[in-house]
């Protein structure tokens, strides 16, 4: 019952590359940033190591929702507010950018859905409609769902419907990720945990750990908040209720239903938030039963519980990555802090790291510049 229902699924065992001596790259980190990075390093050319303390996607990355949205954490309003119009617009693009190149390397593991964005109250209904019309005024796809059909209608005021996301299955997404990074020459090392960045011979670094980084460099165990997200997962429903990937309360709750019927929901960290902002892999009686309490309102049925679990993202102060060169330091590169959006985040940090080692820098990767939270 502790075991991630994304995990569950059996996967081929990944092929092995062994590469003797000192590398180029060293990647901590074998979820979706670690594999992302790998992939567009190895087929950069580049000698690429990856250490992953358990299985590759055993971390965040096979412990979440199984949302692919695009954006941030911030609403795109805010985003504006706080990062600026361009800088806000850049950020949106490359995740619908980050999108596209899933959907063409994910196969069965990703469905382009859309998703809805529910309010729960009349407050919150204000604060969808101001998201909804900055991005319509920027050109983005959105529509505004006023009307919702059964089992919405009456217990939300309206939604918001994001055309660009999808739902994944995110372990077998990552394990397929891994297998095209191993395919270009990586050498992915599971069950190799890295305690000391000393440890690694390679030129350069990257840490690739998201909320499972404290330990390595202290100026991230300060701007990165390890945080606990809590998941159940249902047996097959009587009836299909969701077609796509939910989210209500801002963010706190969020669901969706599998291909096959079940019910996957998760959230109400708002139960007990303080005991949330913890490194602990744990499921706690007091939100459990609060996702429990969510998924019955939802359904109206009985439900079978078949797999709960706990996973950690990081989160920053700005609630925006980090990603790009450590201050102060020639080999030491980051991508981490996505908030609760790794991901997609996670996928495109990863890959505007490689980037910038392979000396191609893209533009956006300033938005996630580390300094100015270190």
């Amino acid at each position: 019952m502790s075991t991630s229902y994304w995990l569950a699924e059996e996967t081929p065992a990944l092929e092995q590359n062994r590469l003797d001596g000192r590398v180029d790259v060293a990647i901590v980190g074998g979820g979706v940033t670690g594999c992302a990075c790998a992939h567009a390093l190895a087929r950069g050319g580049l000698r690429v190591r990856v250490h992953e303390a358990r299985k590759v996607a055993e971390g965040a990355s096979g412990r979440n929702g199984g949302f692919a949205l695009r954006g941030g954490a911030p609403a795109y309003d805010d985003a504006r507010r706080e990062l600026g119009p361009e800088r806000a617009r850049s950020l949106w693009e490359l995740t619908e950018r980050a999108l596209d190149r899933i959907e063409s390397l994910a196969g069965d593991a990703f469905e382009r859905t859309g998703s809805l964005r529910l309010a729960a109250e009349e407050a919150e209904l204000a604060v969808l409609r101001a998201e909804h019309d900055a991005l319509r005024e920027d050109g983005f796809a959105v529509e505004w769902r006023s009307a919702l059909g059964e089992p919405l209608r009456g217990r939300f005021f309206g939604a918001v419907f994001h055309p660009p996301d999808g739902a994944i299955q995110p372990a077998r997404w990552v394990r397929r990720l891994a297998a095209l990074a191993s395919e270009a020459g990586a050498d992915i090392r599971e069950d190799t945990p890295v305690r000391a960045l000393d440890e690694l011979d390679a030129h350069a670094v990257v840490i690739a750990t998201d909320g499972y980084t404290k330990g390595l460099v202290s100026s991230l165990d300060a701007a990165v908040q390890p945080t606990r997200g809590q998941v159940i997962v249902t047996e097959p429903l009587q009836r299909r209720l969701f077609d796509c990937p939910h989210y209500a309360r801002h963010g706190y709750d969020y669901w969706q239903q599998t291909r096959d019927g079940r019910l996957v929901i998760g959230g109400c960290r708002d139960r007990a938030l303080e005991e949330e902002f913890t490194a602990e892999e744990a499921t706690t009686a007091a939100v459990q039963e609060g996702i429990e309490e969510l998924a019955a309102e939802l359904t109206g049925e009985p439900l079978q519980i078949s797999h709960r679990w706990a996973g950690i993202f990081g989160t920053t102060d700005d609630r925006i990555p980090l990603a790009g060169r450590l201050p102060d330091s020639d080999r030491v590169w980051v991508a981490c802090g996505y908030s609760g959006h790794g991901n997609v985040l996670g996928f495109a940090c990863g890959e505007l790291v490689a980037e910038a080692i392979l000396g191609r820098r893209a533009p956006e990767l300033e938005l996630f510049e580390p300094a100015r939270l270190l």
